[in-house]
């Protein structure tokens, strides 16, 4: 379903006064009076967990709820609710007016995401079996799954532990599941990438689980980190077959979005957007140079990678892979340890600068981090960070730096 939607300040802000304010709660007894008889249920608490705004102005909004059913205690519940172009086919629809101005709200419960069908497959007891079985899996021991992410109408990961043996399933709409398998299928001969073991029409990739620590938690914990000389080792074996793949956004217009995304959900008046629009088209118009396309990861950072003794031993998320150039990969990662905290990830950055700036112009870096970084910048905001609003600007700030270095 495509609903035009109203990019105004004004109408993005009515949006979130719905989906946040009070008649949230309204919008949750509506879903789950559909599921069973309202008189049954009392919604105690909504609390939403996520918030997605679009540069169209569309939002989508994850709540968790707590619910109290008669004779059965209190219960929590996972449901989402999207306006505007975010409403999936097969979304149940609650139209209304508010201020004046039409508004329709797609709502659907945990699992039963609608652009994710495959998603209560998995955490149903026996097609899970059958599909372990398919895949040469087949077990009388208990099994075990435990939702890692989630996504609404973009994907879901769910760790699954059958026996002493640990995989994970990664669910994503019916029409990203040729191009996951055909990223699976070219990165496993070359690099740490698991093979998929089997994959269902409806969205749902199985991988066994790989060995290590993630970056992330290397990092908190000050193990040993990758070289910078292995990690481009690591980026330089991406099979070239990856670049007849689709491309992802430029830096440029990943910066553009961001901006946008943050002028509507965190500028609080004209003089703030202005901000930054002019942030963004400072980025945009900045010397990145020309470098050439060549198959990149997409999405590189310390978490993408799992690490033993220092070693790469295994390389998640490969879903971004495809055509780029090979400067993105790394402004991701030094985008995300400039946001992070601790000595460690200071110290990564500087090694990892000094091995770029023998190889690039720094100056066509560091615009490349300025724009990953505006990205992680509407990080607090849309996962409801307590004080989101001062560590917003602070990513902000931090993004400035960066392109002022230039």
């Amino acid at each position: 379903m495509t609903v035009p939607s109203d990019t105004s300040p004004a109408a993005v802000r009515c949006r979130l006064d719905v989906l946040l304010g009070d008649p949230a709660h309204d919008l949750v007894d509506a879903v789950l009076a559909a599921a069973g008889p309202a008189r049954s249920t009392t919604v105690r608490t909504v609390r939403p967990t996520t918030v997605t705004v679009r540069p169209s102005g569309a939002v989508l909004v994850r709540y968790a709820v707590e619910v109290e059913r008669t004779g059965r205690g209190i219960a929590r519940e996972t449901l989402v609710a999207a306006t505007g172009s975010r409403i999936p086919d097969g979304a149940a629809v609650v139209a209304g007016e508010v201020g004046g101005a039409a508004i329709e709200v797609g709502l659907w419960r945990w699992p039963h995401d609608p652009a994710l069908p495959a998603l209560a497959h998995v955490l149903d007891c026996g097609r899970l079996r059958a599909l372990l079985r398919d895949a040469g899996i087949a077990t009388t021991e208990p099994i075990t799954v435990r939702l890692r992410s989630y996504r609404p109408a973009r994907r879901a990961v769910l760790a699954i532990t059958v026996g002493a043996d640990d995989f994970f399933a990664k669910v994503v709409p019916r029409a990203a599941l040729p191009g996951l398998r055909r990223r699976h299928e070219l990165l496993a001969d070359s690099l740490p990438v698991p093979r998929l073991l089997a994959a269902t029409d409806d969205g749902l990739a199985l991988m066994p689980a790989l060995a290590g620590v993630p970056g992330r938690a290397a990092l908190r914990h000050g193990d040993r980190l990758p070289e910078p000389a292995a990690l481009e080792s690591l980026l330089d074996r991406m099979p070239p077959e990856l670049t007849s793949l689709p491309s992802r956004p430029s830096h440029r217009d990943r910066a553009r979005h961001s901006a946008t995304v943050l002028a509507l959900t965190t500028a609080t008046d004209d003089a703030g957007r202005a901000r930054m629009n002019r942030l963004a088209d400072a980025v945009a118009n900045a010397d990145a140079g020309d470098h050439p396309v060549v198959a990149v990861h997409g999405d590189f950072y310390e978490n993408q990678l799992l690490l033993r003794h220092g070693a790469v031993t295994g390389l998640l998320d490969v879903d971004t892979a495809g055509p780029g150039e090979r400067l993105d990969d790394w402004a991701t990662l030094l985008a995300h340890l400039a946001v992070a905290d601790g000595a460690g990830a200071r110290a990564w950055t500087g090694d990892v600068l000094r091995h770029l700036e023998r190889r690039f112009d720094p100056r066509h870096l560091r615009p490349r981090v300025a724009a990953a970084v505006l990205g992680l910048a509407t990080g607090p905001f849309r996962t409801q960070q307590p004080g989101w609003a001062q560590r917003t600007a602070q990513r902000v700030a931090v993004a400035q730096r960066w392109l002022r270095a230039g």
